[in-house]
Order: structure tokens, then C-alpha cells, then sequence
């Protein structure tokens, strides 16, 4: 089993910066992905970026530029570095991990409230 805590969420001004982290404890294998997805209101949740077990990272077209999906070490800990940010980021934001066979286990975090305000 994989828990997933976020961290980080809170209030920005538009153009600032937040930095969410997500500590990830139990079984984490070493083939997992993981990632970040975000939920605005009354919209569904999306895939904001995601990190492979070799370092390869995707993004949304929404954040490319912007937001920084980075690991450490040991793995037990993902960031989310986003800068420039803008009212349209306003969400939760949900650490996620996929794990096992074929990535068929799937985990998620409570998620953090991210706010951008004009």
C-alpha cells in the first residue's frame, strides 16, 4: 500500500510562485510513475505532469514552461515547482503514483488547494 501527503498548497498573486511537495511512504516500486493532476471547480481532473522511473517527465500544454516536475533520490519525495502563475491554475492539485504490473495500481494523495488570485 502507497500514502501519498501533499504539501505546499496556498494563496499566490498572479505571476508568483508555489512549490508542492508530495511524501510518498509504504511499498513505492521502482517502476512507479507518479505525477501531479489538478481539479478546478466544477471542471474534471487533469493530468498536470507526470515523471517516470528514469527521470522522464511530461506536461500539460497549460503548464509547459511554467512548472517543473522533479524527484528526489530515494523517490519518496515528488515537487512540483510552478512559477508564473495564473488564475487558470486556481485548483486542487492530487499527487498521484502508478505502481505495480503494468501500472495498474493507482494512488492518490488528499490534495492541496492551490489559489491564483488578479
Amino acid at each position: 500500500q502507497v500514502q501519498l501527503v501533499e504539501s505546499g498548497g496556498g494563496s499566490v498573486q498572479a505571476g508568483g510562485s508555489l512549490k508542492l511537495s508530495c511524501a510518498a511512504s509504504g511499498h513505492i516500486f521502482s517502476n512507479c510513475r507518479m505525477g501531479w493532476h489538478r481539479q478546478a471547480p466544477g471542471k474534471g481532473r487533469d493530468l498536470v505532469s507526470i515523471i517516470t522511473s528514469d527521470g522522464t517527465t511530461n506536461y500539460a500544454d497549460s503548464v509547459k514552461g511554467r512548472f517543473t516536475i522533479s524527484q528526489d533520490n530515494t523517490k519518496n519525495t515528488l515537487f512540483l515547482q510552478m512559477n508564473s502563475l495564473k488564475t487558470e491554475d486556481t485548483a486542487v492539485y492530487y499527487c498521484w503514483a502508478a505502481c505495480g504490473r503494468w501500472y495498474g495500481d493507482h494512488y492518490w494523495g488528499q490534495g492541496t488547494q492551490v489559489t491564483v488570485s488578479s
